[in-house]
């Protein structure tokens, strides 16, 4: 299993467009893609799952990745946050 941190950055959040990109980001992959936010953990790959995680500018998440391609995951998903949130 993997974990990592990550504070959002976007003014807007996680809202519709990022949700979309981040769900089609974790899809690539095997592992399982689980997002939790002020105690509240959803399925990285159900859009409507992340949407309702309210995340706000400035909510820091934990980014679980557990499977066999995990380690490449965690990675690749890791840089998408940088760069879209």
């Amino acid at each position: 299993m993997k974990e990592f941190r990550y504070v959002i950055t976007d003014p807007e959040g996680v809202h519709a467009r990022p949700a979309g990109e981040l769900v089609k980001a974790a899809k690539q992959w095997e592992a399982s893609v689980k997002i939790t936010s002020a105690g509240k953990t959803a399925d990285a790959k159900k859009i409507f799952g992340l949407m309702g995680l309210g995340i706000r500018q400035g909510d820091e998440i934990v980014v679980t990745v557990e499977g066999a391609d995990e380690e490449q995951a965690a990675a690749a998903l890791e840089e998408f946050l940088k760069q879209a949130l």
